[in-house]
């Protein structure tokens, strides 16, 4: 190639570096829905077991599902109720029909009480004659039972397979349970739970789920901040000024208002989704990817947040979330909170993590905003433009971008904000990005707890947010009133800003069209 002569060359194919210790299993798995008739099995459980099966992680030849509930139905009913939730995988649709099919055959219906003996016997005979069906030697099959269920009921139930549906020896298989959130509503009640379900299963049998744990952004995390040498020595307190982690809805309750009102903003999203997002922020590298190492990390971040400050909360509820016959009229519950948290050690003292989480806003969507400090001695006087961030979008149009300052092209000196952008509908475009429940539900079954929140974890993270959650459910703490559409509190915009947040006015990020 001559001198001064420019040439394309085209984008490497993109390489799948693998890392995995997972080993495939031999005896036959039984999947156990209990609640299968209810709306989470429905719409979360039963679809991702549908395109782990269309993918071909689980597999017809050792694979069985079984629906438990107390409504009594056949097979046949519950097949119907489920189909129209079965969404064809990309790339697979002129298969769908025939997929849902063999699948649907692959369920059994069981109809019993989540606290007697005799529903759970028949569980039991059920699962033993599939295990039989296939030659698999006793003890050595895999029983894997999904609590599609209030954690009211979780101890009975609990109680209910430990006692009749076990693998009857240990010859290679296993015995999991899956549970989801709520973990309690606070510490009290969260080590309660904790301690009736522990007396039954150790640590290692236990999957405390939390969806957010299994988003495809969430799970890059530990990759981008460990696999890229530019980060290491930026992600600190001397060069980032603060770290929002926000969670917006543009709908209100729709319907949830009653159960909603028990829990509220906090409970529902703070306490388990995000924080589990800042933990695997504000992190230090774990000495290996095993689960337990990861998940100390995870416990010593915790473990090193300060008490939250009253005047570091912006409390909100939105105008109409008491027309809900469900909700009581004088409710206190915020449908929207703001608050500052603190992670007391070396790599983030005094670097506040804004927390933001709430109802009927006026967008819908997820992020991780990371806002660095200004440019010590700016010589191009664009500080008015506003801060270098990195943005990982969670939800909706995955993505992650870099806001940066830039020349404006032309003939004059004059700066503009743009961005690097990796959007993933873009870069990605033949690859099927799986739901968080998908990724999840093939971690049980491989024995992967990296995704799951451990006991002490949980304990920790109640820790933080009791003593805030009891002064609001003592009406010591009130929501202010916000309109439906709105950003929320004024309140809670001043609070970022008093904190060292600096907004961009006039630059809006665009996802990029194919």
């Amino acid at each position: 190639m001559g001198l001064g002569q420019w040439s394309c060359e085209q984008r490497a194919p993109i390489k799948n570096e693998t890392v995995s210790e997972f080993v495939p299993e031999t005896g036959c798995l039984s999947i156990i829905v209990l609640g299968a008739s209810g709306d989470l099995a429905k719409k979360k459980t039963f679809p991702a077991l549908f395109h782990l099966y269309r993918q071909g992680f689980i597999q017809s030849h050792d694979v069985h599902i079984f629906g438990y509930a107390r409504t009594k139905i056949s097979d046949s009913d519950l097949r119907d109720r489920i189909r129209g939730y079965l969404t064809p995988c990309k790339g697979c649709e002129h298969t769908h029909e025939e997929d849902v099919t063999q699948f649907l055959q692959l369920i059994k219906y069981v109809a019993g009480a989540y606290d007697t003996e005799e529903g759970f016997r028949l569980l039991d005979k059920a699962i033993s004659e599939y295990e039989l069906s296939k030659n698999t030697t006793e003890g050595s099959s895999r029983r894997l039972f999904y609590l599609a269920l209030p954690p009211s009921v979780y101890p009975p139930v609990c109680k209910m397979i430990k006692s009749y549906c076990m693998n009857k020896s240990d010859l290679g298989g296993w015995t999991r349970i899956v549970v989801e959130k709520p973990f309690g509503k606070d510490l009290a009640s969260a080590e309660e739970l904790s301690a009736q379900i522990g007396e039954l299963f150790d640590e290692p049998q236990i999957y405390r789920i939390d969806h957010y744990l299994g988003k495809e952004l969430v799970q890059n995390l530990m990759v981008l901040r460990f696999a890229n040498r530019f980060f290491l020595p930026l992600w600190n307190r001397d060069n980032i000024s603060n770290i929002q982690i926000v969670f917006r809805e543009d709908f209100g309750t729709e319907g949830r208002g009653g159960y909603f009102d028990q829990y509220g903003i906090i409970r529902d999203i703070i306490q388990n989704h995000l924080l589990q997002v800042l933990c695997l922020v504000a992190m230090e590298k774990p000495v290996s990817l095993k689960p337990e190492h990861v998940r100390d990390e995870k416990v010593k971040v915790l473990q090193s947040v300060l008490p939250i400050e009253d005047s570091e909360v912006v409390l909100g509820q939105y105008e109409g979330y008491t027309d809900d016959p469900t909700v009581p009229d004088d409710s206190n519950t915020p449908t929207f909170a703001t608050m500052v948290l603190r992670i007391h050690n070396e790599r983030w003292e005094g670097v506040p993590f804004i927390i933001k989480a709430g109802k009927a806003l006026n967008s819908r969507k997820a992020e991780i905003r990371v806002q660095f400090k200004d440019v010590p001695g700016d010589i191009y006087r664009c500080k008015k433009q506003g801060r270098n961030e990195f943005v990982i979008r969670l939800q909706p149009s995955e993505a992650m971008y870099m806001k940066l300052t830039v020349k404006q092209p032309g003939l004059e000196m004059t700066t503009v904000q743009s961005e690097l952008d990796l959007s993933y509908g873009q870069r990605y475009q033949g690859t099927i990005i799986p739901e968080a429940y998908e990724r999840l539900i093939l971690d049980t079954i491989r024995g992967d707890q990296q995704h799951f929140v451990r006991r002490d974890e949980l304990k920790a993270a109640w820790e933080i947010f009791t003593p805030l959650l009891h002064r609001i459910d003592r009406g010591e703490m009130k929501p202010l009133s916000y309109k439906a559409g709105s950003r929320g509190p004024e309140a809670a915009d001043k609070l970022a800003e008093d904190v060292g947040y600096v907004q961009t006015h006039g630059y809006i990020w665009i996802p990029p069209t194919l």
